[in-house]
């Protein structure tokens, strides 16, 4: 299958690069691209289709988390797709939270009464705290199902409700695509979030990326001119690692690209510098934009 993401020939020694100053956060990317949306903006293009980036399995995720845990790892992320839709997602998250603080970035629509039970016992009992974040374009229902699908609204505003009502505060994610109307994005969200009886809403504003589903021309890339005088450990693949389908990669945006990718091994194979190679880069260094909660 045709990999639906820009993909270039990488000359190490003709891009920028970031030294690996040690691994703070790990990424899992535990259901490759396989989610039950197909959102216009989706950076890696995600879908219900067959997924160009295969699932992990839970041996692998398993490995890989104990290899972080040795390595110093501060928290970890699971993402995909859709990590909710795997089978093993309950298990994996229980085994996460005994060993650092656990993050699910969802679209919520898997939140059904039963799941929001249960992960609200795995954040009961589990030794570190377990964080959910919920995908929420807008806060009229209208407009974020344009870009999720007709639906995708009200199931996400559901598990948020959920998710409050057992403890758990979200965080609610939102991306820039909507943000036409002079700004505010973070005030709209609280206003709303706060309507819906969360007292204390929580909500990260991203960029939108011109990658995946919103890749167009080739753009512009990064430069040793452009890096001048610039702290690129502030860059989170100075800190950062991914695993996914195909080994360990640099960047949760990039995961799956052969040009992110730092090896086919275990993690401490891939303690090598990471290539600033795409035009996500610039979209990094510009907004100083890191995909973690913070």
């Amino acid at each position: 299958m045709t990999i639906p993401l820009p993909v270039l020939e990488l000359d190490r020694r003709a891009v920028p690069t970031v030294p690996f100053r040690g691994l703070s956060t790990l990424w899992v990317q535990i259901t490759g691209t396989w989610c039950n949306l197909e959102c216009t903006h989706c950076f890696n293009a995600s879908g219900p289709r067959e997924p160009w980036l295969k699932p992990l399995d839970g041996d692998t995720v398993r490995d890989t988390i104990r290899d972080a845990e040795q390595l110093g790892v501060k928290d970890i992320y699971f993402t995909g797709g859709e990590p909710l839709l795997h089978p093993d997602i309950v298990a994996l998250l229980d085994f996460s939270l005994a060993l650092a603080p656990t993050t699910v970035l969802t679209n919520g629509t898997a939140i059904t009464e039963s799941m929001a039970d249960q992960l609200a016992a795995l954040a009961g009992r589990a030794r570190y705290s377990l964080e959910i974040r919920v995908s929420l374009d807008d806060v009229r229902p209208a407009a974020n199902d344009r870009i999720r699908g007709v639906g995708s609204w009200q199931k996400a505003v559901e598990a948020i409700t959920r998710l409050h009502t057992r403890g758990l505060l979200p965080i609610v994610t939102a991306t820039e695509i909507l943000a036409e109307n002079g700004g505010g994005v973070c005030e709209r969200f609280r206003t709303f979030l706060i309507g819906l009886g969360i007292e204390k809403p929580r909500v990260k504003i991203l960029p939108v990326f011109a990658i995946g589903r919103q890749a167009g021309e080739a753009g512009e890339r990064l430069t040793e001119e452009m890096l001048e005088g610039f702290d690129r450990d502030m860059l989170q693949c100075a800190r950062t690692r991914v695993v996914a389908d195909g080994g360990i990669y640099a960047c949760p945006i990039l995961a799956g690209l052969p040009g992110a990718r730092l090896s086919t091994g275990n993690l401490d194979a891939a303690s090598l510098p990471a290539a600033l190679y795409h035009t996500a880069c610039v979209t990094c260094h510009q907004t100083g934009m890191t995909c973690r909660n913070a």
